[in-house]
Formats: C-alpha cells, sequence, structure tokens
C-alpha cells in the first residue's frame, strides 16, 4: 500500500475512523530533513499492509498542522483510534520510526 495524502476533506475518514493504526508524516517540499524521511516513510507503506501511513504537507494543510500543534518538521505522528498515542519531531533512521509503532 502506498502512503495517502491527507487533507481537511480526507482526515477523519482516512484518520479518525481508520480501524488501523496510523503513521502521519507532517512535511514540506521545502524541508530537508522531510526529504529525508520520505522515501522511508513511503517503504514503511509499502511492507506494512497492517498501517496506514498518510502524508500531510503543511504548506497546504496549516488547519491539520495547527490542530496537532506541529512547530518543526518532520514531525510524526502515530494514531490508534482517532488518538495520538507516539509522536516525535525531526529526521529519524527505520528502525526509530518502526519502534514508534
Amino acid at each position: 500500500m502506498s502512503a495517502i495524502n491527507i487533507n481537511q476533506n480526507n482526515f477523519r475518514e482516512e484518520v479518525l475512523n481508520s480501524n488501523k493504526t496510523v503513521l502521519l508524516d507532517f512535511w514540506a517540499s521545502w524541508c530537508g530533513p522531510c526529504r529525508m524521511v520520505s522515501p522511508i516513510v513511503d517503504e514503511i507503506a509499502a511492507e506494512r499492509p497492517d498501517i496506514k501511513v498518510g502524508k500531510v504537507n503543511v504548506d497546504e494543510q496549516s488547519e491539520l498542522a495547527a490542530q496537532f500543534r506541529v512547530m518543526s518538521i518532520p514531525t510524526l505522528v502515530v494514531m490508534k483510534d482517532g488518538k495520538v498515542v507516539n509522536q516525535t519531531v525531526g529526521a529519524r533512521p527505520k528502525s526509530q520510526i518502526l519502534a514508534l509503532l
């Protein structure tokens, strides 16, 4: 499965109502560390059908970024049953991202 672009319109359906654990990647195209994390997040999306992976472009979805109090990017948020269960800021290796899940 590939990562889903998350926006205000599909957030409720794809994230809040998901029966799977959701990994959200808050990113921006101008962010160097985000470009380092992005292929890792894509790999996880392809390898782990048991979780849903979403990407939130903070420049296009400022309301969602504000809702999650995203001050620095990349920010990775893990959600279960519509609630935040884990969160980290900054580029991380794959092993640390998987450990969040």
